[in-house]
């Protein structure tokens, strides 16, 4: 009798001739239509398969794997996997692999998108002039900031970040900073043309500030008053990384009360829903988590986290050699428990 193929998981919608091969492996759960699954059937969904892959909006823990004794590989559709609790997962001896890579380009631009947007104050135009509010040209409408030739500061120098300070050096000869937990090394540097400060320096200094940090608890409102406080406040402030990193009342306040010049966020603490001050705002580009959305990195994205899910679970080419993962690896077919 044939053995029966591995069942997975695809939680959400992605593109149906790369999720097709799958097939070629596993017997498929592909979801349909966008799905705001409730943790109590994400837990039922990962009880009955032996891999899933998940996006951002899939939150994976204990609850969620209590029951999951088949599971063997979680495949994350995204850089960031702050909605896996990889400690969970590592103690099931479960692979967890993200798609770091294919979006660094992309985002990288959509972030220097936002802090364009932000510092030429586009949003705010385009919204004043749809309201009919456009009259008369006038030498003093909506005054903006320069971008070549300011400071750029870079807060989490990782691929993305050195993409944004490559961008904003060679492009528009902007004086780059970044802080990180560690320094880059010297060639790096040099090809970013970026000088690592402290954090503080970084807040001072900074007359465009660019968050592209992971986000953990220790993270979390690394942005917060006392921060915003140092900043300058003819600043912009530009979050593409992930929304609990800013304290977004803070923010709102700062903005408010002219102690910051103007935001651009694509990310949210309590995303999808947005901070209620926040839209009240007009000096502030709000974008919903678009940041890697171009057509050529969503489908990049996608094949690498099917190429994850099928060499975590023991097949193809690369079979228990997934190409990026996140935890530690099992043996193809198996998983520790």
């Amino acid at each position: 009798m044939a053995e029966s193929k591995p069942r997975v998981w695809v939680s959400q919608p992605l593109f149906d001739d790369i999720v097709a091969r799958l097939a070629e492996h596993f017997e498929v759960d592909a979801t349909r239509d966008v799905t705001a699954w409730s943790p109590a059937q994400v837990a039922a969904k990962l009880g009955e398969v032996d891999g899933a892959l998940v996006t951002l909006n899939e939150r994976i823990g204990e609850d969620e794997l209590a029951a999951a004794g088949r599971l063997r590989a979680v495949a994350n559709v995204g850089v960031g996997y702050n909605n896996l609790d990889i400690g969970a997962l590592e103690s099931r001896g479960i692979v967890a692999t993200n798609t770091p890579d294919v979006l660094t380009d992309t985002t990288a631009d959509m972030a220097f998108a936002l802090l364009m947007a932000a510092a030429r104050r586009i949003t705010e135009g385009e919204r004043w002039l749809r309201e009919g509010r456009w009259t008369q040209w006038s030498f003093d409408t909506l005054l903006g900031s320069d971008i070549h030739g300011s400071t750029l500061g870079i807060l989490g120098m990782g691929r993305i970040g050195q993409g944004i300070a490559r961008r904003g050096a060679h492009g528009f000869g902007m004086r780059v900073l970044y802080h990180n937990r560690s320094r880059l090394a010297d060639g790096i540097e040099r090809n970013c043309r970026a000088d690592w400060v402290d954090f503080d320096t970084l807040l001072r200094e900074a007359d465009h500030l660019v968050l592209v940090l992971p986000y953990s608890p220790a993270t979390r409102h690394v942005i917060d008053s006392t921060a915003l406080a140092k900043m300058k406040p003819t600043a912009t402030l530009t979050n593409i990384a992930r929304g609990g990193l800013v304290d977004e009342v803070a923010l709102a306040d700062a903005l408010a009360h002219g102690r910051l010049a103007s935001a651009a966020l694509d990310v949210f603490e309590g995303e999808p829903a947005v901070d209620p001050r926040l839209l009240a705002l007009r000096n502030v580009v709000l974008t919903p988590h678009v940041g890697s959305a171009s057509l050529a990195t969503r489908r990049a994205m996608a094949a690498l986290a099917v190429d994850n899910l099928v060499a975590a679970l023991g097949r193809g080419p690369r079979a228990g050699r997934p190409p990026t993962p996140v935890t530690g690896v099992s043996s193809p077919g198996t998983g520790k428990r």
